[in-house]
């Protein structure tokens, strides 16, 4: 059962990482635009949609929405084969159409059977490409678009060489400024005065100091100043007939296209694949440990990319840059997307010039923090302490291999090293999973079978989440001689997080020490008795007075 959301109980928080997932997500939405051979206003709709209407549509706490790097390529080619754009937002619409069917037919259940060491390798790498794309634009040489995740770059350069061409494209201006946001940014988290301003981020501080740093530079004529093509490149609609420009129509005769369903139905594909991925992210990275339905993520996409075709934007997926940025900058509801929706609707509408003044620079020096916080050494540890093949060997492949070429290529190759794993290892193991029906106050009882591998997660995933409040739990390992890692973390998060919030008591029985699960020491047969003794009376109780009113 899905409780209620109060969108306003954390408007504080939440309106401080809103406003920080809105300064990153302005320059992303203008580059993937720019990378994709569409109206640079078609990014930046894709992102207001994204934040507003999916993100009230979405049950994830975390996750944002906007136009996605990884659909770039598909965007670019499709536009260029259809001849027009308004003939490629019709795609988009049957894109949107698609998706909505597919959480209709509740197809985002895929997204428990993806393994956490390939989530967690996903995000580990995507944050060394954060880091590493960022570099050069905290240098002040912004050749490639913001917001690339691929190796391979469109300008035929790579992550790497990148880094070199940097060396002869240094820009002073934008060393300092990158230096002064990164020194405020650390600071804000150090000093505990600044720790307690929670309203103003340190992002905004930054970006503000960025500005009049600059404003300084080119007002005194310093060759330290900043140009046009390092800031933000917002169009600045100065007519009527411009305005209306932005908004373009889909055209709707090319639905008899054959060629405009072959693309929308990729593009529904690798978004809806990019979104799963992103929410069990998102999911994984909630410190309440709250799950999001993936079957309404997928119909919640499918409106917001049939919105975004009527008013002129791009494609759109939930976002694992975007997703981190919110979760690092302490979001704690939906809201925060919602908020960074409008700030982009109310920022492009009445402040365009302004936007116009930030360095790139100072959003790089943003980001670098990010995809620091996202690769951090101490996940590479963590897994290979945890188990030195079935879990670090899928989790630093599918760390390398995104870092090396993309996203859903990264993923891809951990899935598969993982079922190589498992039908190696459980080629004869059978899992049986029982779970009886149970009136208010029952002592639930899981019984877990001799093998269970990350492709039960699905079903015990289900089981707690069904759990009622005020429950008792009774989960029993006594039998089992394998027991998947990421089973393991689902029924340690359950016992630490949410039994705790929900009043549930849960006894852990006859799981090893290698497992790093304590077993509850608690005797519940007195209880059980008693209960069960009670139970028997009700049902006696009930019996007679059924057989009374038949004589």
């Amino acid at each position: 059962m899905t409780k209620k959301i109060n969108l306003l109980a954390n408007l504080k928080s939440d309106f401080a990482s809103g406003l920080v997932v809105f300064l990153v997500a302005l320059p992303l939405c203008l580059g993937i635009a720019l990378a994709s051979g569409a109206p640079l206003f078609s990014g930046i709709i894709s992102g207001i949609i994204g934040g507003i209407v999916v993100g009230y549509l979405s049950t994830s706490h975390l996750s944002v929405t906007g136009p996605a790097a990884g659909l770039t390529a598909i965007v670019l080619t499709a536009i260029t084969d259809l001849g027009a754009f308004n003939i490629f937002l019709t795609a988009v619409l049957i894109a949107g159409l698609i998706q909505l069917t597919l959480g209709f037919l509740k197809a985002g259940t895929i997204s428990n059977f993806f393994p956490n060491n390939v989530i967690e390798g996903m995000l580990a790498g995507i944050g060394v490409i954060i880091f590493l794309k960022q570099i050069p634009h905290a240098f002040g040489y912004d050749n490639d678009f913001e917001g690339d995740e691929s190796f391979v770059q469109a300008d035929g350069q790579n992550t790497f060489s990148e880094l070199f061409a940097v060396l002869d494209h240094v820009q002073l201006g934008s060393v300092l400024i990158t230096f002064i946001s990164l020194v405020i940014l650390i600071s804000w988290n150090k000093i505990d005065f600044l720790k307690k301003i929670k309203l103003v981020p340190a992002a905004l501080i930054a970006v503000i100091a960025g500005i009049v740093v600059n404003e300084i530079f080119i007002q005194t004529g310093s060759f330290l100043a900043v140009k046009e093509n390092h800031l933000v490149r917002l169009p600045v609609p100065t007519t009527l007939e411009e305005f209306q420009s932005i908004i373009v129509l889909p055209d709707f005769t090319a639905f008899s296209n054959a060629k405009v369903w072959v693309v929308g139905a990729t593009i529904a594909v690798v978004a809806s694949i990019e979104t799963l991925l992103c929410i069990e992210a998102a999911d994984r990275m909630d410190a309440q440990k709250r799950y999001t339905d993936t079957n309404v993520e997928l119909k919640a996409q499918g409106v917001g990319n049939m919105v975004s075709a009527l008013l002129g934007g791009l494609p759109m997926t939930s976002v694992v840059v975007r997703t981190s940025a919110n979760n690092a900058a302490g979001a704690k509801s939906k809201m925060s997307a919602i908020i960074h929706g409008f700030l982009l609707l109310i920022s492009v509408l009445t402040i365009p010039v302004l936007l116009n003044k930030i360095p790139l620079a100072t959003l790089a020096a943003v980001l670098l923090l990010v995809g620091y916080k996202l690769a951090n050494p101490k996940t590479i540890k963590h897994f290979w302490k945890k188990d030195k093949i079935y879990q670090f060997i899928p989790f630093i492949l599918t760390f390398v291999a995104v870092v090396l070429t993309d996203l859903l290529k990264g993923v891809a190759l951990g899935m598969i090293v993982n079922i190589i794993f498992v039908l190696i290892g459980n080629a004869k193991r059978a899992y049986k999973f029982s779970r009886e029906e149970y009136n208010e106050g029952d002592i639930i009882r899981i019984d877990l079978a001799q093998e269970v591998s990350f492709l039960n997660k699905a079903a015990i995933k289900a089981t707690l989440k069904e759990i009622p409040e005020n429950s008792r739990v009774i989960i029993n390992a006594q039998d089992t001689v394998y027991i998947a890692h990421d089973v393991l973390d689902l029924i340690k998060e359950f016992k630490e997080t949410r039994a705790k919030d929900e009043n549930i008591k849960v006894k852990l029985k006859g799981f090893k020490k290698a497992y790093q699960l304590e077993n509850s020491e608690e005797n519940l047969n007195k209880v059980t008795f008693e209960h069960y003794y009670d139970v028997a009376k009700r049902k006696t109780l009930k019996r007679e007075i059924k057989n009374s009113s038949l004589t």
